[in-house]
């Protein structure tokens, strides 16, 4: 079996890689962008001599090269997506280079396709806190109200779907939530959003969906085995508050200065930043608005049953995982020094 991972040199898919060889796979095609250091891809291929690790190069939003790239596979895993940027960039980098690939599966009558989409394709501002976020909440129904990055990966995920109805093509949906581990971002904007040099921490008691990378990774692969429409959570077990977090974080990594803000006076912020961006005229970004805070900080529970139903395990606990990315954070920041205790 041949299959292609799109995205293989990102955060997630060089662990996608390294999980896809573990399970036996040993035809992986790994799409990547040109220019991009390749040599973690590449030592796959040594350490796994029996598999065949090629590297497909080139750029998704080239529909020559989408049909080179999914040309002979049986199994698409999709990861490629554009993570910040403008609106214009997200668009090409997310929608317009799925769209290409999907276009190319339909000529080339590719098996089957794994989307790995985002929590951020949600709507979860009208829930209640404390509610539970499943596979049956609903999708975002108004993109346009949320950020640049939710905005284009709700897109992505409605246009897969049309691909699904329209051509047949069989889909199966991850959604994970927060992917952290060594080499992925320090801090996700669910404990807050640093400005000014402080970290304004917004997310308080709320449980964050975090998913180790490799944990993230085995769900894709056990997903990949199972049925036509069906769409799967990621989350691990255990789950930390924001708060717990940003206390680790403190004492392991840097003793950042932070300021606690309640949810009622986020709310409030958000009001007051959404107000002046509409008189200023966009002077202000509308970086916060009472939509997308109730969105991230209003405070949800996580389930990952369907996904265990499936057979799908944590490959790493999550004490074992926090521990790694300490070190690996502590290291950047410190050279490997000492933080407070």
């Amino acid at each position: 079996m041949k299959v292609l991972v799109t995205g293989a040199n990102g955060f997630l898919g060089r662990s996608l890689v390294e999980r896809l060889l573990r399970h036996g796979f040993n035809d992986i095609r790994c799409a990547v962008r040109p220019g991009k250091d390749t040599i973690e891809l590449r030592r796959f291929g040594e350490r796994f001599r029996s598999a065949n690790v090629n590297l497909c190069v080139g750029d998704l939003r080239s529909r020559e090269y989408a049909r080179r790239a999914v040309d002979g596979t049986d199994v698409v895993y999709h990861l490629a997506a554009g993570m910040r940027g403008s609106a214009a960039d997200l668009c090409q980098n997310t929608v317009v280079s799925s769209r290409n690939m999907l276009e190319a599966m339909v000529s080339s009558g590719s098996a089957r396709v794994v989307l790995v989409s985002s929590f951020a394709v949600y709507g979860t501002s009208d829930l209640e806190s404390g509610s539970l976020i499943d596979e049956t909440t609903p999708l975002e129904e108004h993109p346009e109200r949320r950020d640049l990055y939710a905005f284009s990966k709700i897109r992505q995920e409605r246009l897969f779907w049309e691909y699904r109805r329209q051509y047949g093509i069989p889909l199966i949906v991850i959604r994970p939530g927060v992917v952290y581990g060594p080499g992925g971002v320090a801090m996700s904007t669910r404990v807050g959003i640093r400005m000014f040099g402080v970290l304004f921490n917004f997310g308080r008691k709320n449980l964050l969906p975090l998913t180790y990378v490799d944990n993230c990774a085995e769900a894709i692969v056990v997903a990949g085995k199972q049925n036509d429409g069906d769409v799967f959570n990621v989350v691990d077990d255990d789950l930390v508050t924001a708060n717990e977090f940003l206390d680790l974080y403190r004492r392991r990594v840097e003793n950042v200065r932070y300021v606690p803000i309640p949810y009622f006076m986020t709310m409030t912020i958000s009001r007051m930043v959404a107000w002046y961006h509409v008189h200023s005229n966009g002077q202000l970004p509308d970086v916060l608005t009472p939509y997308k805070s109730a969105n991230i900080w209003k405070g949800y529970k996580f389930d990952n049953s369907k996904m265990k139903s499936a057979g799908w395990q944590p490959v790493i606990s999550t004490s074992e995982g926090l521990e790694r990315f300490w070190s690996y954070w502590r290291d950047e920041v410190h050279g490997g020094g000492t933080t407070r205790e």
